[in-house]
């Protein structure tokens, strides 16, 4: 074997180790800054919590009326004039001489 091809072998054998180091940390440093759960996308994170919080915000609102609704169709003191408009809706009767206007 020529002389060149065994110092050529040498050289790759010693630098194997620190490539094969170099091509992990630079894989790792790529997924820490690019990577699905890395730096560039904490703000994308940071964003979907705030839609998220107003979203949940807006069916907490939607609950407490939903709440204060069956509190008002509570069995043992049904506020009269709840019952009323909820009979009336459903069965769908009104007097001659009444104006529904639907507030949706």
């Amino acid at each position: 074997m020529p002389r060149s091809a065994a110092t050529f072998r040498t050289i790759l054998r010693r630098a194997g180790l620190p490539a094969v180091s170099i091509i992990f940390m630079g894989f790792f440093a790529y997924s820490a800054v690019l990577g699905p759960n890395g730096l560039l996308t904490y703000g994308d994170y940071k964003r979907q919590l705030a839609v998220r919080q107003a979203e949940l915000a807006k069916l907490d609102k939607q609950r407490a009326q939903l709440r204060n609704r069956v509190a008002l169709l509570d069995p043992k003191g049904a506020d009269p004039d709840m019952v009323d408009e909820l009979s009336r809706k459903k069965l769908n009767v009104v007097h001659p001489d009444e104006v529904i206007i639907p507030l949706d």
